[in-house]
């Protein structure tokens, strides 16, 4: 896929729940510290891993996805599968535990 993408409450079913490919949903936000630190990594795995689309939700922006999948922390990275959640991680990741976190369910 290449290229993290950007997605508001209105895409998340479009982009994610009827994507043809895995996608990895970063539940963000600008003044998250932890947040900022992978969103590098975010940017390098969205290249090196193309059968995974990546995607990023500013819960300030888009509080609706967050507050029904009851979003309490950030970031919280969730991995859907043919529309279903197949894995969440709470927290930031290092490149290589964030690779095989997606890996490892895809």
């Amino acid at each position: 896929m290449s290229k993290v993408l950007h997605i508001s409450d209105d895409q998340f079913e479009t982009e994610v729940l009827k994507s043809a490919v895995p996608v990895l949903v970063d539940f963000w936000a600008p003044w998250c510290g932890p947040c900022k630190s992978i969103a590098p990594t975010l940017d390098e795995l969205s290249e090196e891993i193309p059968n995974v689309k990546i995607c990023k939700i500013n819960i300030d922006e888009n509080s609706g996805y967050a507050a029904k999948l009851g979003i309490m922390n950030i970031p919280t990275l969730l991995l859907y599968k043919d529309g279903e959640l197949v894995a969440k991680q709470i927290g930031a990741l290092t490149k290589a535990d964030l690779a095989n976190f997606i890996n490892n369910h895809i």
